[in-house]
């Protein structure tokens, strides 16, 4: 069952998209402008069990949702009208596959100060996927065992934080978690001690 969009103003028009996680960087849809943007009221949180993408329901990854908190950096895609309606069609699929993230419509400033409103997914805390905040040696366990359909959790993590400090946002907890996952690639293998 998929609900309409939170609050969504009419059909028709351009359509406002805001990203924080992998969205950024693999939209995967058509777009006219692009530019960092601030949702405000919301942090970006490893804090959604991956029972798909980047993990399974027996080894599940971690991938970042919307949490409660004070202001999220992310980016803001511009849709053509035109695009609207299939655009939204996309992202149900991407972002609903087992139903853990809320659609919904919220106000977000552009780096240019203009404020609209745009379509994001936060985390469902009653949802049984919600993982809530953890700590950063169990977020470090999951990312590491976690892979799915898209790929492995850790080229999530690390290839968000890269995508982060592009636009010039710092996120001290994906800036810890990416420097273990590459201190830990970048080891040579321990050889193993004859018994």
């Amino acid at each position: 069952m998929t609900a309409s969009v939170s609050g969504e103003p009419g059909s028709e028009g351009e359509l406002w998209v805001f990203a924080y996680g992998s969205l950024m960087w693999r939209p995967d849809f058509a777009f006219s402008f692009r530019c960092k943007a601030t949702l405000k009221g919301w942090r970006r949180s490893l804090c959604v069990y991956s029972h798909v993408y980047r993990g399974s329901p027996d080894r599940p990854g971690l991938v970042l949702g919307l949490d409660r908190g004070r202001a999220c950096a992310g980016v803001a895609f511009r849709i053509d009208a035109t695009l609207r309606e299939s655009t939204i069609r996309y992202l149900r699929q991407r972002e609903q596959a087992t139903e853990v993230y809320i659609e919904r419509m919220a106000p977000i400033t552009l780096e240019g100060g203009e404020r609209v409103r745009a379509l994001t997914y936060v985390a469902d805390r009653l949802h049984p996927q919600y993982a809530g905040r953890l700590g950063r040696e169990a977020m470090l366990e999951f990312v590491r065992a976690g892979a799915g359909m898209t790929g492995d959790n850790a080229a999530y993590v690390t290839e968000t934080y890269d995508h982060l400090l592009e636009i010039g946002v710092r996120d001290r907890e994906l800036e810890w978690l990416a420097a273990r996952l590459r201190s830990n690639a970048s080891s040579p293998a321990r050889a193993e001690t004859p018994v």
